[in-house]
């Protein structure tokens, strides 16, 4: 049992108040996820490629940055949030930059990358969580969340949602796939990495190799009911959209709400209900087997 947010802000004017409404969100759904938190935020895009990357401690990811920047003949432009750390860089250093962290400094995860989206996550309570990276006081277009119960697996930060496998794209997922050892196997033989045994991952990387070979999201999306077997609720983002899909039993629990001003996702309704203008909002529940997207194109 975890739980799902996600926010897609249609009115430009609410973008300062994204990071804070995401947060009151996550904390709503502290009870289906106690373990872990984690949440990717789209905030305007940079003059480069961004890295999110992830230490162990603090101490650890300032040596390994400072490294790195040695190793470049430049430091990046960063933001530092707690165990995290936003680089900016040319896309063609940035190639460089995951390449010698890989060989070099294996402690530190790149667990993102692209010229919006931001990463965090972490073992945690979600407000804990939400508090070390600072997330109320982050702004953007929309925001992707995931509370964590570890039923599966250990209580561990490689466990926490979300995943990204492709620039500017990550998933958040509550369920459980059956055969994603076997997708796994062949996404791998395509090209595809993967850092963790997780489920979630081997999802985020499907819609990855779809997109791609040309699909939009919705038909990545689309075309992943016949692919994975289980069941799931998953959120996604992209640069610039957000879309949900449910399996086709859709057994765990999804609610959706929106207006002029915003999308909202929440696994339960409880999530949604701080939002502005939430009274006058069109609620209802995603069906079964259906794509639901919007994109700011």
């Amino acid at each position: 049992m975890c739980g799902i947010v996600g926010l897609f802000l249609k009115d430009a004017a609410l973008a300062p108040r994204l990071g804070g409404l995401l947060a009151a969100m996550l904390d709503t759904m502290t009870e289906r996820g106690p373990d872990s938190a984690g949440f990717a935020v789209y905030g305007p895009a940079a003059a480069g490629l961004k890295l999110t990357v992830r230490g162990p401690d603090r101490p650890t990811l300032d040596e390994g940055l400072g490294a790195l920047a040695a190793a470049l003949g430049e430091e990046p432009r960063a933001v530092l949030r707690d165990t995290h750390a936003v680089l900016v860089l040319p896309a063609e250093r940035a190639a460089a930059a995951r390449g010698w962290l890989a060989a070099h400094r294996p402690g530190l995860d790149v667990v993102g990358a692209g010229h919006r989206m931001e990463i965090y996550k972490a073992v945690g309570r979600p407000a804990a969580v939400a508090a070390r990276f600072q997330l109320a006081g982050m702004s953007g277009s929309h925001a992707i969340g995931h509370t964590r119960m570890a039923t599966e697996s250990a209580v561990t930060t490689d466990g926490a949602h979300p995943f990204s496998t492709g620039p500017d794209e990550c998933l958040v997922h509550n369920g459980s796939l059956s055969n994603h050892n076997a997708l796994r196997r062949r996404l791998e033989r395509e090209g595809l990495r993967f850092a963790t045994r997780n489920d979630s991952e081997v999802a985020a990387g499907y819609l990855t190799w779809r997109m791609q070979a040309g699909a939009s999201l919705t038909q990545a999306l689309e075309a992943s009911l016949a692919d994975l077997d289980g069941f799931f609720t998953f959120v996604v983002g992209t640069a610039t959209g957000f879309a949900v899909l449910r399996d086709p039993i859709a057994c765990k629990p999804a609610v959706m709400a929106e207006t002029d001003a915003y999308v909202a996702f929440g696994s339960e309704y409880r999530a949604l209900a701080g939002l502005p203008g939430i009274d006058a909002a069109r609620v209802f529940e995603p069906e079964p087997a259906k794509v639901y997207a919007w994109d700011r194109h």
